[in-house]
């Protein structure tokens, strides 16, 4: 069976001061990601070491469900809200799964 799966891995560095609003505004975001129909998961990391250093793992159905995903109000709020409180602008990669096979997705 073909990969059809979008893993999306996105790297975020919050201004220290803006760390608790970020994190409000991420959460509201993710619960909504969680309720889309091509969303199989949506975790929010934050790093031990350093909480200012926060990841999201987005797993989509498809890259329709990442796209249709973009057009939702709730993520359109995050972005408007989280962008001013970022250290840098984010940085996303897109991936494949390669193992396990995804077909009982």
């Amino acid at each position: 069976m073909p990969h059809t799966l979008l893993i999306v891995h996105v790297d975020i560095a919050v201004l220290p001061e803006h760390l608790d609003a970020f994190l409000a505004a991420t959460q509201d975001n993710a619960e909504a990601s969680r309720d889309e129909p091509g969303v199989l998961r949506f975790d929010v990391l934050t790093d031990r070491a350093d909480p200012s250093h926060i990841v999201f793992v987005e797993i989509y159905r498809d890259d329709a469900a990442a796209a249709a995903h973009k057009d939702t109000a709730h993520y359109q709020r995050w972005r408007d809200a989280a962008e001013p409180m970022m250290a840098r602008p984010r940085q996303a990669t897109r991936y494949v799964n390669t193992s396990p096979d995804d077909g009982d997705w």
